[in-house]
């Protein structure tokens, strides 16, 4: 797996994308506004547990006092909203993949985006998002990061310059809760190894630079 090196500046998050998605939905588009690659389209791989939770909630919230919810809403609640709506606003046809899988929804996530990169050998970009939901959801929240995160990587062909080589590996084990995504962006930042403990897998990252 290689993630992409440099990014070049690019214009901000146009206001047809801004004003039609959440706080949390708002961030994971920039973060992945930021890395687009200057040319060619990447594949989009959507990662979140829980989503665009406040706009669900509403609609739940909807439902319970009319019996009726907005069709707009409604359309802009699936999972897999945000990437559509990126690939609109960017004019990629190369698809997108959506994945929600629990506290380890990111691992599954980077694993998707790095397994599509090296068998057809074209860019992924990667953007994963979540928060922690109310207190009344606790008994379902095992294994949830206790701080919201964003966070977008560009998954790139090992030929691409400034390229930088990570090595991953999972294996079954039960166990705790780790916020995979701290875990994996602490190897970015400082280099060397990771090992987060998902409930049904342990994940290792590796700086292999």
């Amino acid at each position: 797996m290689t993630v992409g090196g440099a990014v070049s500046v690019r214009p901000p998050l146009p206001a047809s994308l801004r004003r039609r998605v959440t706080a949390v939905g708002r961030k994971a588009l920039e973060a992945a506004w930021a890395v687009l690659p200057e040319q060619g389209s990447p594949r989009f791989v959507l990662a979140s547990r829980h989503g665009e939770y406040d706009r669900t909630f509403g609609l739940l919230g909807e439902l319970a006092q009319s019996d009726e919810v907005s069709p707009a809403e409604f359309s802009l609640a699936v999972h897999h909203a945000l990437a559509g709506l990126l690939s609109i606003a960017t004019g990629n046809r190369q698809g997108h993949t959506a994945v929600a899988a629990g506290s380890e929804s990111f691992g599954y996530g980077l694993l998707e985006a790095a397994t599509f990169v090296a068998e057809q050998g074209v860019p992924a970009v990667l953007f994963y998002f979540d928060q922690p939901l109310p207190d009344s959801y606790a008994p379902v929240m095992e294994g949830d990061c206790v701080t919201p995160m964003v966070l977008a990587l560009r998954l790139v062909p090992p030929s691409w310059p400034q390229a930088r080589p990570l090595e991953m590996s999972l294996e079954t084990r039960a166990g705790g809760g780790d916020c995979l995504s701290q875990a994996f962006l602490a190897v970015l930042q400082n280099g060397g190894e990771g090992l987060a403990q998902g409930r049904r897998h342990a994940w290792r990252w590796r700086d292999a630079a």
